[in-house]
């Protein structure tokens, strides 16, 4: 089910809304424009018309796997959706669920919130702009040679992958979602720094994903150190 506003503060912010009136699992809501519009650790997203800005809704049962993991979920649905409408476009998953290009350049940005046993997966892709001098590399698929379809159309595409995803999240062991992520990822021994939320600043390798889904680190000493929560910057 989709719905479509030419203007809204934030999609995540009105299907967090909707969810505690008891809007079903499956809902999509799409605008063209955000005015407050919002990414990870509270950063604004900056939301012009032309780009995809969507949000929808996963309702959790009590079989489910972690809620957490379902950042996994939506990063492979925006990862195999860019893939799908701009193929000739390499890209790359960076932990959690960022979408990346080959480069290293931010594409895609996707924010989890709950509201009660709703899971709110909101979804930026930068199709045909991005922003400068915002202090960390980022690019839209036009400016890297693509053609993709208007955002609409995006939109149909990433509801039939993120469905697709959840249903194997569900049914499948979770290590399968997880080495899933891992094949799209940027390899294992790609150089990372990690700025955990209490400041610290750690630097390592990629080793993988724990099976937790927690990124793994390889430390100088070769130790490996889990992390559960960082801003992670590809070095």
């Amino acid at each position: 089910m989709f719905e479509q506003v030419a203007l809204t503060g934030s999609t995540n912010a009105d299907l967090l809304a909707r969810a505690v009136m008891g809007a079903p699992e499956g809902l999509w809501l799409r605008a063209d424009q955000q005015g407050g519009g919002r990414g990870r650790m509270g950063r604004d997203w900056v939301s012009p018309a032309g780009n995809l800005y969507a949000s929808t809704i996963a309702r959790l049962s009590p079989n489910d796997p972690s809620p957490a993991t379902l950042a996994f979920v939506a990063g492979l649905a925006a990862h195999d959706t860019i893939k799908l409408v701009a193929p000739d476009i390499a890209i790359q998953l960076k932990w959690p669920n960022d979408v990346l290009s080959a480069n290293g350049r931010k594409l895609c940005g996707i924010l989890l919130e709950r509201a009660g046993d709703a899971i709110i997966a909101g979804f930026g892709i930068n199709l045909v702009w991005h922003p400068a001098n915002i202090g960390r590399p980022v690019s839209d698929l036009r400016a890297l040679g693509g053609n993709p379809p208007e955002a609409q159309a995006v939109c149909e595409v990433l509801a039939e992958q993120f469905a697709s995803w959840l249903q194997k999240w569900r049914q499948q062991p979770l290590a399968n979602l997880l080495r899933a992520w891992e094949a799209a990822a940027h390899p294992k021994g790609t150089a990372l720094r990690v700025n955990l939320p209490d400041g610290e600043q750690v630097d390592g390798l990629f080793a993988g994903l724990g099976d937790d889904g927690a990124l793994s680190l390889r430390l100088a000493d070769g130790a490996i150190r889990a992390i559960h929560a960082a801003d992670i910057f590809l070095i």
